[in-house]
């Protein structure tokens, strides 16, 4: 990948697997582009050490000691939510992916992924775009693609929102970075930001992936 004007993609790697750990550490490391801050052996350690380096992305295992992935992903993204999350993991089960995504994941992989799949996540969840793994892709398409329950959706939605907020909600739905929805509504990342700020507060959300979940459950986000 190239270099931005911004620095390299700044990763900071955590899994109880040593073997792995620094396999894939000296993986991501040899890419251009990319630069690994650290690695943690436990989830306690990947928070700590999130909180000292900032990294612009974490590469997270679920299951590890003292505090699994799933609960350092809550910890370090409510503390950073600037912070991108990709879950790397052996676990396939429907559970864990929305446990995922409802902390604040951004990206979800297998472990059987190759480095192609794992950089291409990487460098997205660092652009603000959230990224699943082949495997996982049909799976998360067929439940946001389900219909909701009769009833559930008034005839607009969301009447708590804004316009302007809603346009926001159902490009988030979508899967648009804030970037992107800027593009797309002629707006600044900064006014988005607001919006998306104002999103979570209003539908009382903690983080994006419920609000997507949420969109999708009314309508939004399909077109």
């Amino acid at each position: 990948m190239d270099t931005t004007d911004e620095g390299p993609v700044r990763v900071l790697l955590a899994d109880d697997h040593p073997v792995y750990r620094e396999g894939l550490a000296a993986l991501l490391a040899s890419v251009p582009g990319i630069e690994v801050v650290g690695t943690a052996a436990d989830g306690a350690r990947a928070v700590a050490m999130a909180a000292d380096t900032a990294p612009d992305v974490v590469v997270m295992d679920v299951r590890m000691p003292d505090l699994d992935g799933i609960a350092a992903t809550r910890e370090i993204t409510a503390a950073a939510p600037s912070t991108g999350v990709v879950v790397l993991t052996m676990s396939e089960e429907d559970e864990t992916v929305f446990a995922a995504m409802r902390a604040g994941a951004r990206g979800y992989l297998l472990k059987g992924a190759n480095q192609a799949e794992i950089v291409r996540a990487v460098t997205g969840v660092a652009r603000g775009d959230v990224v699943f793994g082949p495997a996982m892709a049909r799976r998360i398409v067929d439940f946001l693609a389900a219909p909701p329950e009769p009833g559930t959706a008034p005839p607009t939605v969301f009447p708590e929102l804004t316009a302007r907020e809603r346009e926001v909600l159902d490009l988030l739905a979508a899967g648009r970075s804030n970037d992107r929805i800027a593009a797309a509504l002629f707006l600044s990342p900064k006014t988005v930001r607001n919006n998306v700020s104002n999103i979570f507060a209003k539908l009382q959300v903690a983080d994006r992936a419920e609000a997507i979940v949420r969109a999708r459950d009314a309508g939004l986000g399909r077109s």
